[in-house]
């Protein structure tokens, strides 16, 4: 059965983006936002939690459901989706019988930062929580869906395509369509905007967008050809997903309200929440694709610190002269300070407690900021300097980054402009192949 799709007075089902190609330090090949003070002011955006109970509330009506959320699934007043499900009028009105949740990485309060999440029990509601996230991301069993109509969706996107919650979703629509329910996504904004793509695409040959199984571990993080930067929302890839691997699930997009592609989440009037342990603020959101695929070096992004994403460093790090380096070539909407900083109890056990060299990255136009070329630069900058002392996991690196091609082409000394603008035809061909699944303007 065909995506169905809900949609209120306002909205859209096909945006035009214009895609404005511009020279090699500045555009990069993304679409260009406008700039804060060129956008029209926008309205207070309702998520599709409040869509769904305000004016959808027909499509959960006297049916039982599972919720798959975490702290990050709540309405524009902060309440939870649970306590909304389960003892808000509107639902309790429509006869909705809330069975049990699902919950992703990070556990279903969203502080848990280790594998193996043991499932439970919800202290207020009393249900049953079952954990999807054992070694790595995995789908919901298909036993615990057999007593639901419907799988209720509700979590954070970062605007990145190495988070693992978009996993969470492919893997539920493929459990919907293997036991015939519905799957519910209630959209949510793009923190970091719908308005721009950046590059490295993921290679296709690293991507695995199948289920886990016991001969071959899922990659919930490394899903398919998508840029590094992609500019949509998670209703618009469950829409993407559903059709472009043919699951061909029973899929309903909930949509948001008042949502525009240039909105930054700092202008929906929604209350942030951080998505994962480390990440704090938007800003940290932003830079998160640049330095993700640090992940896979003996590099510190800053876990243990109070702005993780937001940093990066090392014992062995020649702090001024890389920050030297990366602001002589004038990369837009940022510049790098060199400053100490210590981890302390850090996820990645990256130098806890140690008081380490590192480079402070300071946005000064987000609008501008082009992620993929930032994390190539530093990646380059790095080689310049440090090539004896910087230690890569190829694949780690590769699955996030995005492809082994360019990794190479850095650590060869090769400006990393070029490499990123190599990419370029790849990520605008995916932009334009991408808006037939687009839901907001």
């Amino acid at each position: 059965m065909p995506c169905q799709i809900l949609l209120r007075t306002g909205l859209s089902t096909l945006t035009s983006l214009l895609l404005v190609v511009g020279g090699c330090t500045s555009a990069g090949g993304s679409a260009e936002a406008p700039r804060a003070s060129e956008r029209q002011r926008q309205e207070s955006v309702r998520p599709g939690i409040t869509v769904l109970l305000d004016d959808s509330v027909h499509l959960i009506r006297g049916k039982r459901i599972a919720l798959l959320t975490n702290h990050t699934g709540i309405d524009e007043r902060s309440r939870s989706d649970i306590d909304l499900l389960q003892s808000d009028p509107r639902a309790v009105a429509a006869n909705v019988t809330l069975l049990k949740l699902f919950s992703p990485e990070h556990g279903i309060r969203g502080d848990e930062d280790r594998p193996n999440l043991a499932g439970g029990v919800d202290d207020r509601t009393g249900l049953v929580i079952h954990s999807l996230y054992a070694a790595a991301t995995i789908g919901p069993p298909d036993s615990t869906l057999r007593d639901i109509d419907a799988l209720v969706f509700d979590l954070q996107d970062i605007g990145t395509r190495t988070w693992t919650y978009v996993g969470n979703l492919v893997y539920s629509l493929r459990a919907a369509k293997r036991t015939g329910i519905e799957l519910i996504v209630l959209d949510r904004p793009n923190p970091i905007t719908g308005a721009r793509r950046d590059g490295p695409l993921l290679d296709s040959a690293i991507a695995n967008p199948e289920d886990p199984t016991p001969a071959r571990p899922g990659r919930a993080y490394a899903l398919f050809p998508f840029p590094l930067r992609h500019g949509m929302t998670m209703g618009e890839m469950a829409r993407y997903y559903n059709d472009v691997l043919g699951i061909d699930a029973r899929l309903r997009v909930v949509p948001m309200s008042g949502w525009r592609r240039t909105t930054w989440f700092d202008e929906t009037g929604l209350p942030w929440v951080k998505p994962s342990p480390n990440m704090p603020s938007l800003t940290s959101a932003l830079l998160y694709p640049s330095l993700v695929a640090f992940e896979g070096t003996n590099v510190s992004v800053g876990r243990g610190t109070a702005d993780a994403f937001q940093r990066f460093g090392a014992p062995w790090l020649p702090a001024r002269s890389v920050a030297d380096l990366l602001n002589g070539r004038g990369l837009p909407g940022v510049r790098f300070v060199a400053e100490e900083f210590t981890p302390i109890n850090p996820g990645d056990r990256k130098y806890g407690g140690r008081k380490i060299q590192g480079i402070r990255i300071v946005v000064e136009d987000r609008e501008r900021v082009h992620t993929g070329r930032l994390g190539a630069s530093i990646l380059w900058a790095l080689v310049q300097t440090s090539r004896d002392s910087l230690q890569i996991t190829p694949l780690s690196f590769d699955l996030r980054f995005g492809s082994a091609a360019a990794r190479e082409a850095l650590l060869a000394g090769e400006d990393p402009d070029t490499v990123i603008d190599r990419d370029l035809p790849a990520v605008v061909a995916f932009e334009r192949a991408a808006r037939p699944w687009f839901l907001y303007r």
